[in-house]
């Protein structure tokens, strides 16, 4: 993906989430000099497989297990400290070197234990599904102008005095909700004076640097948490997170202007997967569901919840590649498939006997569709060993064609597997 004309790469989910970013990110880093995350938090996490190994990461980029790739949180994420140096150290003892490699944008907002309570009693009133780590109270603080950054910790005295006024407003809010805990400041004011002298070090104007990063030649690789289907503004919503997970926010989280980015690429599932709430219109029935998740290892990396698992749906990937200008696509698990007589694509919607021209943006309406099938002759047999395209079973060949046509956007990648050397790059 990179070359002279793409110094500057965007990474994105492009159904709802867990379709296995973190491992295209670990196999683009390679050749990368700055991997940067540019917006969610704790509430993702990106599964990388080494040899044996398997590593979750939560706020690093993938990019910190290639020991040249500096890896930066930019200031689109919200940032939970004590997580970043539990992951910190939990790399450094399974031999990752990360000193020197991690640095923190100064305008990265944090999230801090009152935000993880009221997260809980939102939770408990709306039902969306969150994590509950606190995640969307912390977006809520930093859009109502009373979130704390990483760089207010320079100025700890002012910033105690904003985090006073944060815990009393918590502590007035969590009883109206029903919650019997309340936000403690001097746990608070020992967490931040315990993290400060740690994290101060790492932060910078990450924007900044990545301007100069790219001014200077060098490749750098964009990465979003979460998948299109859950931005804040395209996704189901209420069903979707509190960030702007399409490439659109990868400038903005990032810190540097649109026309710095050279190209978008768009992570699919061969199939689908969803956690959390909200429709899922390609849901496959309970036993084939259990079988697809069972194959898929379908569980959320950083909940352990199940995810909901269906048959790739082109209306949904066909949305995604519009609202974030996909100019190439990565089809990952397309081996989870291996074993299926036949396999269904979604191919359209319709609502009342008449077809849908795209995806409803109503979330009413979408879980009113009727998926419209395509079915696919399976190939039955193993495609982990494959290692160029022309390496694949002909059904499983036409299945990625078709799915090319259907959404108009090239295949640049295909996984076969979750090791590092289970990938196909097209063309090769």
């Amino acid at each position: 993906m990179f070359d002279t004309r793409t110094s500057c790469v965007v990474v994105v989910g492009a159904q709802w989430g867990d379709e296995g970013k973190g491992k295209l990110v670990d196999v683009l880093a390679e050749a990368a000099d700055v991997v940067v995350r540019f917006q969610g938090g704790a509430n993702a996490g990106h599964t990388v497989v080494l040899g044996d190994s398997q590593f979750i990461l939560r706020q690093i980029p993938s990019g910190i297990l290639h020991g040249t790739s500096t890896c930066v949180l930019g200031n689109g994420v919200v940032l939970d400290a004590d997580g970043l140096f539990s992951e910190l150290l939990a790399l450094n003892e399974r031999g990752i070197a990360t000193a020197g490699r991690v640095l923190v944008s100064n305008r990265a907002h944090l999230v801090l234990p009152y935000h993880k309570l009221l997260d809980a009693a939102g939770e408990r009133s709306q039902n969306i599904g969150t994590t509950r780590r606190g995640i969307g109270p912390a977006y809520v603080d930093k859009y109502d102008r009373r979130g704390i950054r990483v760089g207010d910790l320079r100025n700890m005295e002012s910033t105690l005095l904003r985090l006073e006024e944060n815990i009393q407003r918590a502590n007035t809010l969590l009883p109206l909700a029903g919650m019997t805990e309340r936000a403690s400041l001097e746990e608070h004011v020992a967490l931040l004076t315990r993290v400060a002298p740690k994290l101060l070090p790492l932060v910078t104007d990450t924007g900044r640097y990545i301007h100069t990063a790219l001014k200077q030649s060098k490749r750098v690789l964009l990465e979003g948490a979460q998948g299109a289907l859950l931005d804040v503004d395209h996704g189901t919503y209420p069903f979707v997170t509190s960030s702007n997970t399409t490439a659109g926010g990868a400038s903005v989280g990032a810190g540097i202007g649109p026309t710095a980015i050279h190209a978008v690429l768009g992570v699919v599932k061969a199939y689908t997967t969803r956690v959390g709430e909200g429709p899922l219109p390609s849901l496959a029935l309970p036993p084939l569901e259990e079988h697809l998740r069972s194959l898929g290892g379908e569980f959320g990396a950083v909940t352990g919840r199940p995810r909901r698992c269906g048959w790739f749906d082109a209306m949904v990937v066909q949305y995604s590649a519009r609202v974030n200008g996909l100019t190439g696509l990565a089809v990952t698990k397309l081996d989870v498939l291996d074993s299926f007589d036949d396999i269904p694509v979604c191919v359209a919607y319709d609502v009342g006997g008449e077809r849908c021209a795209e995806m409803p943006s109503e979330v009413g309406q979408l879980a009113a569709v009727k998926p419209v099938y395509e079915r696919f002759q399976g190939w039955k047999q193993p495609t982990g060993n494959a290692r160029k395209l022309e390496d694949l079973p002909k059904p499983a060949r036409a299945y990625l064609d078709y799915l090319e046509v259907l959404v108009e956007v090239p295949i640049r990648f295909v996984s076969v597997g979750t090791r590092r050397d289970q990938i196909i790059e097209a063309g090769k």
